[in-house]
């Protein structure tokens, strides 16, 4: 049938001569041949030069092999017509309605579907079809959030994954909705370069709370799990707005105050981190303030603008002296450490104990916490530079040798009789008496 299909002009001039041939063949072939010459009159109907007649004649017989009971057929079809434009729109509609098997194809690269015929496909087709949409070079708008609404969980990771596709927020927004208690789907989510800083730290803080009820679930307690996923949550907080456009700022500052992530303890955080920017916002944000009037009322942490603008921004009243000494040692610092500085958070320490108020002790027990972390993340940066740069001989332990005058070894066997025996210790409840507890 290759033959047929690809014979010279003189043979396929007689049109009702080949789609009678054709169509005749078809029901007598294999299956493997059928659908060896559906690829090849595909091609032929492509790329070589054909009178209209024989072209229309060719589109028939192609229409035809639509109705052919075998998938392999119709896929062979498909994967000749797929990213054709001049393929027959009738035939490629088809095929995208087809079983997934044929139709995959055909939705990810043809481009005579519209984004009205994708939408429809992404609302009636399985998760294989979905999936081919998602993958789709330049994917549209209106069919990318076609599929964060109905997508299975398969075509949603594959739509994150399709950078060129054209994705809103609004749809960044509504696949995590659907899928924030999925791990897979929140590590892709994470990996968008275009992911608003917002949306970057509600999947933080949904990762951070799966650790956390898996480890109380597992092994940990509770409170403990609770407060090293506050931990991780505003590390991840930090670490993100260290990194957001101005704009981006505004709206994860608006985010983690809805979500009452904007707290006390991550004020202090930011400030020992010497995060400036996360702090003027937070202000801005609580105070409803623009940020460049907060950035004048900031410039003298003693004065009474700074006073005033704490107090609007609804600041726990008894922590203003705190506040003030962290701010002013962090405004003299001048630099941004993504993580605690450990000399910062030293320094912050030595002043707000100098003020002996008691007040203020949920903010020197805090800081005494970050100081410890940062302390510790500059003991494993030097570690790991240490052991980057130092080249470790080996070395073996020799076996242990013992003289003729050595002691004994202590053979641990408790059989009766045995030097080494420890005595039978009975427990008499009537006799017992209370031990004290080491304090």
């Amino acid at each position: 049938m290759y033959a047929l299909a690809a014979a010279d002009p003189l043979v396929l001039s007689d049109e009702s001569r080949l789609v009678r041939r054709f169509l005749a063949w078809l029901p007598q072939a294999a299956a493997a041949d059928r659908a060896t010459a559906a690829n090849a009159l595909a091609r032929v109907y492509l790329h070589c030069e054909l009178a209209p007649a024989v072209r229309a004649q060719a589109e028939k017989a192609l229409t035809a092999i639509l109705d052919d009971p075998e998938l392999q057929v119709r896929r062979a079809l498909a994967e000749a017509l797929a990213s054709a434009r001049a393929a027959p729109r009738h035939i490629v509609l088809a095929l995208a309605g087809d079983n997934s098997d044929v139709s995959r194809v055909v939705l990810t690269l043809s481009p005579l579907l519209s984004d009205a015929d994708l939408v429809d496909v992404a609302a009636t087709g399985d998760a294989a079809a979905q999936t081919a949409i998602a993958r789709r070079p330049m994917l549209a708008a209106p069919v990318a959030a076609a599929l964060a609404e109905v997508g299975d969980r398969a075509a949603i990771l594959a739509l994150i994954a399709n950078i060129d596709a054209d994705i809103s927020r609004n749809v960044l927004w509504r696949v995590f909705e659907r899928f924030r208690n999925d791990a897979e789907t929140r590590a892709r989510l994470a990996l968008r370069p275009d992911l608003p800083s917002s949306l970057r730290a509600a999947v933080a803080a949904s990762t951070t709370d799966a650790l956390a009820g898996f480890a109380t679930s597992a092994w940990l307690d509770p409170r403990r799990a609770e407060r090293i996923a506050r931990d991780g949550r505003e590390q991840a907080f930090i670490a993100i707005a260290a990194a957001a456009s101005e704009c981006d700022l505004a709206e994860l500052v608006q985010w983690l105050r809805a979500g009452e992530h904007l707290t006390v303890g991550l004020l202090l955080r930011a400030l020992v981190g010497a995060d400036m920017r996360l702090f003027r916002q937070s202000l801005a944000e609580m105070a409803s303030l623009p940020p460049s009037r907060v950035e004048g009322l900031l410039h003298d942490a003693r004065g009474s603008g700074f006073a005033a603008l704490y107090r609007k921004a609804g600041m726990p009243a008894h922590l203003l002296p705190a506040f003030r000494v962290a701010f002013e040692l962090t405004h003299k610092t001048g630099r941004n450490s993504l993580g605690v500085d450990h000399l910062l958070a030293t320094n912050m320490l030595r002043a707000i104990e100098a003020l002996e108020d008691s007040a203020l002790a949920p903010v020197i027990a805090l800081l005494w916490r970050l100081a410890s972390e940062g302390a510790r993340e500059d003991a494993r940066s030097i570690a790991a530079v240490a052991q980057a740069q130092t080249e470790v001989e080996p070395y073996e332990i020799a076996p242990p040798s013992f003289e003729a005058s050595a002691p004994p070894v202590l053979m641990l066997n408790f059989e009766p009789g045995n030097e080494n025996a420890t005595p039978t210790i009975l427990l008499d409840e009537k006799s017992s008496v209370a031990l004290p507890i080491a304090a």
